[in-house]
């Protein structure tokens, strides 16, 4: 017998390839078919409304309604506590006491409506609005895509309504590992050195993506997000939140008196939860002047590994907070004359850190599992699913490059770490390339910069 040009096969290697051959045709169908439902699924979310469901659809990141109190961000299907549709919004935290909320029922093609439960937030910080959870329940006979949500009982037909696309319809296997969300991005933001250092250095420690909420930035910080947006790694949602309230660039009410906190850092940071649920295996909730540097490990993939090993079934994992003075100056083994025209701070020039006050709230940051959270503050979440736990500053910790937060002790009382000095070799060039790439630098400094 003759196959392929060989004689006498067994009938058992006959069935080994043909074995063979049927699994390689079972996986390719497979993998068809889950493109097909993937596909599918997208096609289908991404359908314009039925005829029968009237209003107008938004697109916005922020729609305010007719009572000009209430402001929606998006609604979120969460089955995690029964089927609700999570609306995330601001509110005024006296003024808005009902809301209602509008399924579009396209298998009956009919419009539902149910009161909301307003689950406000628990961190205010004195401001007169809040980010709140508008809890619709979504009856159990409707299968709906889109909902409105509505400060009265509007009559069903009512065509003056705002449309907005039911998100996490269709749940998925997160595609990434490493997402960082970055509240908001305002004041015509212009740290540009630091801020590639730090892109460079979350890409080096295993980011895939950067979710940042940005209100404005100067024309130079645009072409460096403009570079990170063609890169695939950086993901821009405009946040103009100050078109709607009076913001405060301050975290407390008492520091200034406007209506919502530090341009709505609470409501951008729940959205980017909720945003990345099925997209990110774990969320990095910092800011671009801060790193959640591992002390032991290589990069995020390997501590993760470690402290999901150790604390199994835990989803939010907290880093003690060391504040890294941007007011005192080190000398350097490294040549940075050719980033002395470049905007913003050189973090590799600040290694002295402020010391463990034990008696002080620590602003701790946070790696979190996203499907655990159901709200989250800046430092800890407010409710989850499971637990938290605090992770030893011998394995990582939070480097935050600012300005001095203990202002009562003296420069000479501080901590010399240069922990940021070991990612030199491979950050610098990294930072050069970046810096050229968006014409920053021209291609003399970056020969310069090659030969030192």
């Amino acid at each position: 017998m003759f196959i392929c040009g060989r004689k006498n096969i067994s009938p058992l290697q006959i069935c080994g390839f043909l074995f063979f051959l049927m699994l390689c045709l079972v996986s390719y169908y497979w993998k068809k078919s889950q493109d097909w439902t993937l596909n599918m699924s997208t096609a289908k979310q991404e359908e314009p409304p039925s005829s029968f469901c009237k209003g107008w659809l938004t697109k916005d990141t922020i729609t305010p309604l007719r009572d000009k109190h209430t402001f929606i961000i998006a609604p979120y299907s969460d089955r995690r506590q029964g089927n609700f549709v999570r609306v995330l919004s601001i509110i005024h935290h006296e003024k808005v006491k009902k809301l209602y909320c509008l399924f579009c029922c396209e298998n009956s093609r009919e419009i539902q409506t149910v009161q909301g439960e307003i689950d406000q937030h628990q961190d205010r910080f004195g401001f007169p609005y809040v980010t709140a959870d508008v809890l619709c329940l979504q009856p159990e006979t409707c299968h709906a895509r889109f909902i409105s949500v509505h400060p009265g009982n509007p009559e069903p037909e009512s065509s003056s309504l705002p449309l907005f696309p039911i998100q996490n319809l269709y749940p998925e296997k997160p595609a990434l590992d490493f997402t960082i969300c970055v509240s908001t991005m305002f004041g015509k933001y212009d740290n540009v050195l630091q801020f590639v250092q730090s892109m460079e250095l979350y890409r080096l420690l295993g980011a895939q993506r950067v979710t940042i909420y940005k209100n404005s930035c100067s024309p130079l910080m645009e072409k460096v997000l403009d570079y990170y947006i063609s890169q695939g790694i950086v993901e821009i949602i405009p946040w103009p939140i100050d078109s709607y309230l009076n913001v405060s660039t301050h975290w407390h009410y008492s520091m200034e008196k406007k209506d919502f906190g530090y341009y709505g850092q609470l409501a951008t940071l729940n959205d980017c939860v909720y945003h990345n649920m099925f997209k990110s295996r774990y969320l990095l909730m910092i800011d671009p002047d801060e790193f959640i540097l591992p002390v032991k490990d290589a990069d995020w993939k390997s501590l993760m590994e470690r402290l999901e090993k150790e604390h199994p079934g835990i989803g939010v994992f907290l880093f003690k907070n060391y504040v890294f003075r941007r007011t005192v100056f080190s000398k350097t083994p490294f040549d940075f004359s050719s980033w002395a025209t470049v905007p913003g701070i050189n973090v590799f020039e600040h290694i002295h850190r402020e010391p463990n006050d034990i008696h002080s709230f620590n602003n701790m940051k946070m790696i979190l599992d996203p499907t655990r959270v159901i709200q989250t503050s800046v430092h800890s979440v407010l409710k989850q699913n499971g637990d938290s736990v605090k992770v030893h500053y011998s394995l990582a910790f939070n480097f935050h490059c600012r300005i001095p937060e203990r202002k009562d002790l003296p420069d000479t009382d501080l901590v010399r770490n240069p922990i940021f000095w070991r990612y030199n070799k491979t950050l610098i060039p990294k930072v050069n390339e970046v810096l050229f790439q968006t014409g920053i630098l021209g291609a003399r400094d970056l020969k310069q910069k090659e030969k030192s």
